[in-house]
């Protein structure tokens, strides 16, 4: 009768580990959550911007380029890095040209950082 309490109680704490460790080994990183998120609101910043440059709302549209090159910087992703950066140079690009008043190229620095970021985030959607 104690060699079965004993097998038994070994038995339960092995299955108790078991499920602990694998709840814990399929859970998403954290910090995955925050590369997404970070993504996204930089590639919805920069459409908010685009539709404010194009409705002439261009105090509007500087803060929301801002807000998307900041929510730039959350995004690292090894692979996409040096792309991450020429993107964000190219969203302040785009801000000087709203503060200058020059729609067009406002318009067009956007246009090229929103598809370098949808074209990030695809390559990262794909390795996740």
């Amino acid at each position: 009768m104690q060699a079965l309490k004993k097998v038994l109680v070994s038995f339960m704490m092995t299955a108790s580990l078991a499920v602990v460790s694998s709840s814990v080994a399929f859970a998403e990183p954290k910090g995955e959550a925050a590369v997404k998120e970070a993504i996204e609101s930089t590639i919805s910043g920069i459409e908010t911007a685009q539709a404010a440059v194009k409705g002439g709302d261009l105090s509007t549209a500087s803060k929301d380029i801002l807000e998307a090159a900041q929510a730039s910087k959350e995004f690292r992703f090894e692979i996409t890095e040096r792309q991450r950066q020429k993107a964000t140079d190219t969203l302040k690009s785009a801000r000087k040209s709203v503060d200058a008043g020059d729609t067009v190229a406002a318009e067009e620095g956007l246009a090229k950082a929103l598809a370098s970021f949808k074209e990030m985030k695809a390559k990262y959607d794909l390795t996740h």
